[in-house]
């Protein structure tokens, strides 16, 4: 079912930086002890309706992907796992004929029965108009998050949450949204009177509140920025940087196949990590953190998971 590439670091939550974290050696099994809290991290991006698998005799991705596929291995994760949480970085929708039929009706109710515990919206989401965005609601149980999307003025007011805290063990994490510009990429008329707001300012502002309101020890972001660009637009290479409490951002809207995280110094020089893994579902996204809250100390291992036809033996 997957072809695994495993990146195992180690590094911390505290004051060290990048270079001083023990040279992020690989785990060790001594160095697991009992005071550390073991939280699965699974996620996906750019999906774009893709519910089948690719076919056999597609060019570039055959046999690979497939909502099924994915459902099977996030099942037999949760088995194995205590601690497991599932996300989304947006571009849910459009790409398949799936979408243009039911709207993102199919896409929602799957994600609900995978138990998806949060999703950010992509600029793709508002395909059917945000009209048709607020109609697909009832069918996700799950909440949509987003901080610099203002929707005061909009049928999705009080429809879409800043952030979600959620506690396993004794981890609380807290999760958040971050959307591109609509403006030039979505036609006016699709995201009405939506006001976009400056991602970084919001993203250290709703970080800020989690870390030092919320008291949680991991912070995570959905981001639907992109993850890298030439010129000087806003992407998660450039939150990472500019960011001071974000520990992961799983990133989405760039299709970018990382085999593993890319690890960033912050501005108190500590480290954000980036996450990406495509798109259309061919890739399932692992990062296992190993948590140590009282010494606010952390070991994380990820993996990118193909999801693909078992062979048969």
């Amino acid at each position: 079912m997957s072809n695994r590439r495993t990146f195992i670091k180690q590094t911390f939550l505290g004051s060290v930086s990048l270079l001083g974290a023990a040279a992020l050696n690989p785990i060790s099994a001594a160095i697991l002890k009992k005071n550390h809290t073991k939280i699965t991290i699974l996620h996906t991006n750019d999906v774009h309706s893709h519910i089948d698998p690719f076919p056999a005799n597609d060019p570039k991705y055959p046999n690979l992907g497939g909502v099924a596929r994915r459902a099977g291995l996030i099942d037999k994760i949760r088995t194995e796992e205590k601690n497991v949480l599932l996300f989304d970085a947006g571009d849910i929708f459009q790409g398949t004929p799936y979408f243009n039929k039911y709207g993102g009706e199919l896409e929602f109710k799957l994600m609900s029965l995978m138990k998806y515990d949060a999703a950010t919206i992509g600029n793709h989401d508002f395909d059917n108009g945000i009209d048709g965005f607020h109609k697909m609601l009832p069918h996700a149980n799950f909440p949509f998050v987003n901080v610099n999307y203002d929707f005061s003025n909009t049928i999705l007011k009080d429809k879409i949450l800043p952030y979600k805290v959620i506690e396993k063990d004794d981890v609380k994490i807290g999760v958040f949204g971050i959307g591109v510009e609509l403006e030039g990429l979505v036609d006016k008329k699709s995201y009405k009177e939506t006001i976009y707001l400056n991602p970084i300012n919001k993203a250290n502002e709703t970080a800020n509140h989690l870390k030092n309101n919320e008291k949680c020890h991991l912070i995570i972001c959905l981001s639907h920025l992109g993850y890298a660009y030439k010129t000087n637009k806003v992407s998660d290479l450039v939150l990472a940087k500019e960011n001071e409490y974000i520990d992961l951002i799983i990133g989405g809207h760039t299709h970018t196949f990382l085999d593993k995280p890319t690890t960033v110094r912050n501005k108190k020089n500590k480290i954000t990590l980036i996450n990406q893994v495509g798109w259309a579902g061919i890739n399932l996204g692992r990062i296992d953190f190993f948590i140590d809250v009282k010494n606010e100390a952390y070991f994380f291992s990820s993996e990118s998971i193909k999801i693909k036809r078992e062979k048969k033996s």
